[in-house]
This record gives C-alpha cells, sequence and structure tokens, in this order.
C-alpha cells in the first residue's frame, strides 16, 4: 500500500508555512485569516497570508534550513516507506528541508511566482473536488489506489477520507472524531512505522 503524507505540521513538528508567515510576514493578517476557514477556501487563505511576505527567498529559505525540524523517525520512515509528500504548502520551503536531511521524495506542493515584493503563489491544482467544494489534496492521489494517509490538520481533511488507513494528530484527529470516522493517533514516525510493519 503507498504510503502519503503531509508535510506542515505532519513531517514537520510545527506548520512551517505558518511560521514564515508569522515570522516574516503579518501575524495579525494571519490569525485573521485562520480564523476564516471555511468561509474563505484555503487557498484564499494562503493567497493572503503568504503575499503579507516581502523578504527575499534566500533569506527565508536560510531560516527555514536552521528552523524547520521534522518529526522524530521521519529519516528511516522515507528510506523504508518512499512516502508521496502531498501538501498545500510551497516547493520552496519544502525541498531545502528535505535536502538538508539528506532525503530525496517526491514532492506535491504549490510554488512561488517568480518576482520581487510581495509573494504570490502558483496554485498546482484550479480542480474543485466533487466531495469538498475546493481544491484539495485529493487531486494528489488519483489513481493511487489504496493509500496510507498520515496528516494533521485541515488541507487533510478531504484526502484523509479517502484513504484506506489514516494517522492523524492534532486538528485532523479532532475533525475525524468529531465525523466518527476511524483513524490511529502518532506522535512521531516511530509510530507509524511500527503500524505499519
Amino acid at each position: 500500500m503507498r504510503v502519503v503524507v503531509d508535510w506542515d505540521g505532519t513531517v514537520t513538528e510545527v506548520d512551517s508555512l505558518s511560521e514564515v508567515v508569522r515570522t516574516f510576514g503579518n501575524e495579525g493578517v494571519y490569525a485573521e485569516t485562520e480564523d476564516q476557514l471555511g468561509r474563505l477556501t484555503l487557498n484564499e487563505v494562503i493567497a493572503i497570508e503568504v503575499a503579507t511576505v516581502s523578504a527575499p527567498l534566500v533569506e527565508v529559505v536560510d531560516w527555514v534550513r536552521e528552523n524547520v525540524r521534522v518529526r522524530s523517525g521521519f529519516e528511516d520512515f522515507a528510506d523504508k516507506h518512499r512516502p508521496l509528500v502531498v501538501s498545500s504548502g510551497l516547493h520552496e520551503l519544502i525541498e531545502p528541508v528535505l535536502q538538508r536531511e539528506g532525503i530525496r521524495l517526491d514532492v506535491r506542493a504549490n510554488r512561488l511566482k517568480p518576482r520581487p515584493g510581495p509573494w504570490e503563489v502558483r496554485f498546482r491544482d484550479a480542480d474543485v473536488c466533487d466531495v469538498c467544494g475546493e481544491p484539495c489534496k485529493r487531486a494528489d492521489v488519483a489513481g493511487l489506489g489504496e493509500f496510507a494517509y498520515a496528516g494533521d490538520g485541515f488541507s487533510d481533511r478531504c484526502v484523509a477520507l479517502a484513504a484506506s488507513r489514516v494517522f492523524a494528530c492534532d486538528g485532523l484527529a479532532t475533525y475525524l472524531e468529531s465525523k466518527g470516522v476511524g483513524f490511529e493517533r502518532f506522535e512521531d514516525f516511530h509510530d507509524i512505522a511500527a503500524r505499519l510493519s
């Protein structure tokens, strides 16, 4: 069975895109837009938040390399299971962390439009999902067949419902519990690896 993982808050200990926005962008806008999830689409929220960042990418990447940590056990887990990473975050912030860790994986994520000034996201998928009504990660797993999914937050809800097996923590765990959907809690990738063995 293929393994699929979210990046921010799942592979990483904290949501690195959120930390970048709060560190280099406008924390007030971040707090305000996070409260509007559900009224605004996830892509709209991300676009608004990321647009508050105008620092040079090289400066932000240096910060990410120095500050973003992956969950314990991820390197061995990645070696053994070669998970597909699906993220609502940015390739430009994910790849430097994978490179630092010496890990090469297939990553499906959004990208920045290359331009000076405020950052602008180039979203990878504009198609609206038949299930949740907005572009979501289900498009990334189309054609995979049965898959196990690990996630932590809002962007993981719809795709988790399509998975054969779900590993969840934080907001995703709360959401699935409220819907009566079965899942397995995890703290780190040692937990997930042990259960997949």
